[in-house]
């Protein structure tokens, strides 16, 4: 008996060991790797952050524009900036290539503005256009604007437009294709799988379960997406010929007519964009170089030619600082952009309670006497929007004017958070309007009794064992529409009050269809077109403020984020290459869009399981 006590104490101690050992490794390897992590960003600093004299500012911008960046984990960040990697999707921030602009047209060491838009994936018109109109600005500083590139996307070529000089490699290509909504639509493949999909909708055009109840765009959906596309293709073309001084019937929109041009340039791109006046030259990246470095030398580093980086350039003019307060009046500026979910979520995704506490920040700050709230989002969470748009209404009741800005979309419950402001400002190509109101979710009876699994018991009443094991009742079902139909006459109904209208004339514009920002002004939805510098105006000037200051309202960090914040380095800042060769296959990218549309829809956490989210909204 003692032996045996014996070894069971012997094995407990040497399980001890064991799990402290790997204990003591797993934090030992913790702090070898933060370590090294620390010695390689030491190693590896570079000389002090210069503008270099008498040279070009070189805008190489790589990820896609938005207005406000998603959050990132300190200690990820700090990992991805000490080992190189580089970030899964990039992010630029449209008012920092701005302010980059706006400083280098005032900074004599800066003599010109080159154009690499590589890397740029894309961005809302609305986005391009607010940057377009910075270069503009630019070029009156009769400072020269090239815009050079082996290859051009429609979204690169429309601010390489607005250059002096646009330069395509001789075996590079330019295509202008317009824009469309193509989606996959997988209901046989949920049939295939036995999945039975419930979907409680109301508007005629409310498209967002389409994929998953249909094999194809149901001819409404084709309808209100084809007025929409037309005219945000329209605006382009517009911005795009007024910049190169060309006629809008230049833009090739039929094959036929594209095969005779192409041929009649040699069956060569490059040539086709040079005679078809999209560029000013082919040049190779040699004959590029050498003319830049004609206008402002040459300098070691890896273009061979004396520029300063967006990415030096930016850290010198926004330096990561604190900001000084001052107690002048002032118009807080609440960014609102993704999807909208329920409760608390980071920055790039729109949380009920998160967004709403940065609307109250703003309201119980005596400074701040109003507020714009620059939307950027297709909907989402219905509850979530609720309570959003009552702390809209909060700040109205404390006297502090509300105007909205809203940037690439605005639609569905983007729009609910928006319609009680005291003023809308749309962008022109702003995608607005969807007001419609949908539910969806699946079970799987079906597929659990094909593999031989059933779900059976009993409780108390009918209205127990709802889940998605279990097939649901029909009665269930018709609380559930009924449910949707009563948010929706909510919808319009709040939507007639806050614009002004009738219910029946908000519910012919409405029924889930999405509106252009141009159209939007006719039809009474928005209040005036313009950018967040036109809603920060308005604000101020319904506020009945003629000296103030702006500044966005942000989440306070909490003691452990800013401790980590601290320790990990302030607002590390890096240019990630994107590479598109690490683009997989074409069968992997259609698996992939189908997840994603699947993870889209997982995301969603309204209590009630009622969204207000447009899902076509989605330009491409």
């Amino acid at each position: 008996m003692a032996a045996n006590g014996n070894w069971t104490k012997s094995l407990f101690i040497g399980l001890w060991t064991v799990l402290n050992f790997c204990r003591k490794l797993f934090f030992n390897i913790i702090f070898i790797i933060i370590f090294v992590g620390l010695l390689i960003v030491i190693m590896r600093e570079e000389d002090p952050l210069t503008v270099n004299a008498d040279s070009a500012l070189y805008l190489n911008l790589y990820g896609t524009l938005v207005i406000e960046k998603e959050a990132v984990d300190p200690f990820e960040q700090f990992m991805q900036e000490a080992f190189g990697e580089e970030p899964e999707n990039p992010e630029v921030l449209v008012r920092d290539v701005v302010k980059v602009i706006e400083n280098a047209q005032q900074d004599s060491r800066i003599k010109a503005l080159v154009l690499d838009l590589h890397g740029l994936t894309g961005g809302g018109l609305d986005k391009m256009r607010t940057i377009a109109e910075a270069i503009e600005a630019f070029k009156r500083s009769e400072k020269p604007v090239y815009a050079i590139g082996d290859y051009f996307s429609q979204d690169q070529y429309y601010l390489a437009a607005h250059a002096d000089n646009v330069y395509l490699n001789p075996m590079g290509a330019l295509l202008l294709e317009g824009y469309g909504r193509y989606g996959l639509y997988v209901k046989d493949m949920l049939e295939k799988l036995k999945v039975t999909t419930h979907i409680f909708r109301v508007g005629t055009y409310k498209s967002a379960v389409e994929p998953f109840i249909r094999n194809d765009m149901s001819d409404a959906a084709k309808e209100a997406n084809k007025e929409w596309l037309d005219a945000y293709w329209a605006q382009y073309k517009a911005d795009v010929a007024a910049a190169r001084n060309m006629d809008v019937s230049n833009f090739d929109e039929t094959l036929q007519g594209l095969l005779e041009k192409f041929n009649e340039a040699g069956a060569d791109f490059a040539t086709y964009a040079l005679e078809n006046g999209w560029v000013d030259a082919l040049k190779t990246r040699e004959e590029v170089r050498q003319e830049l470095v004609a206008l402002v030398g040459s300098d070691e580093n890896k273009l061979g030619v004396n520029v300063t980086p967006y990415s030096t350039y930016l850290k010198v003019v926004n330096p990561p600082l604190p900001r000084v307060q001052n107690d002048m009046d002032k118009v807080a500026i609440v960014v609102a952009k993704g999807t909208i979910l329920n409760g608390n979520q980071k920055a790039g995704t729109i949380g009920g309670d998160s967004t709403a506490r940065l609307l109250r920040k703003a309201r119980l700050d005596d400074n701040v006497k109003a507020v714009v709230l620059q939307v950027d989002s297709p909907g989402g969470s219905s509850f979530g929007s609720e309570i959003i748009r009552q702390e809209v209404l909060e700040l109205q009741e404390a006297g502090k004017p509300v105007v909205v800005s809203m940037s690439t979309y605005a639609a569905s419950g983007g729009y609910w958070i928006s319609a009680d402001a005291d003023k809308i400002i749309a962008s022109p190509s702003t995608i607005t309007g969807s007001i419609g109101v949908f539910g969806m979710f699946m079970t799987y009876e079906k597929s659990l009794d094909y593999l031989g699994i059933n779900s059976d018991g009993v409780g108390s009443t009918e209205l127990t064992g709802l889940s998605p094991t279990r097939s649901l009742a029909p009665e269930f079902g018709q609380i559930l529409q009924n449910n949707v139909e009563s948010s929706y006459n909510n919808f319009i109904t709040m939507v007639a009050d806050a614009r002004g209208m009738k219910v029946d004339d908000v519910d012919d514009i409405a029924q889930g269809r999405v509106w252009i920002g141009e159209t939007a002004l006719k039809l009474g939805l928005v209040d005036e077109l313009g950018d967040l510098n036109d809603a920060v105006m308005s604000a101020a000037d319904i506020a009945g403020l003629e000296k103030y200051d702006s500044f966005y309202v942000e989440r306070d960090l909490s003691a452990q984020e800013m401790f980590w914040k601290e320790f990990f380095g302030q607002a590390m800042v890096w240019a990630a290459k994107w590479q598109f060769s690490q683009s997989d296959s074409a069968l992997m990218g259609m698996v992939k869009s189908v997840l994603k549309e699947f993870d889209t829809m997982q995301q969603l956490n309204d209590p009630m399981g009622v969204y207000i989210l447009c899902l076509q909204c989605n330009v491409k």
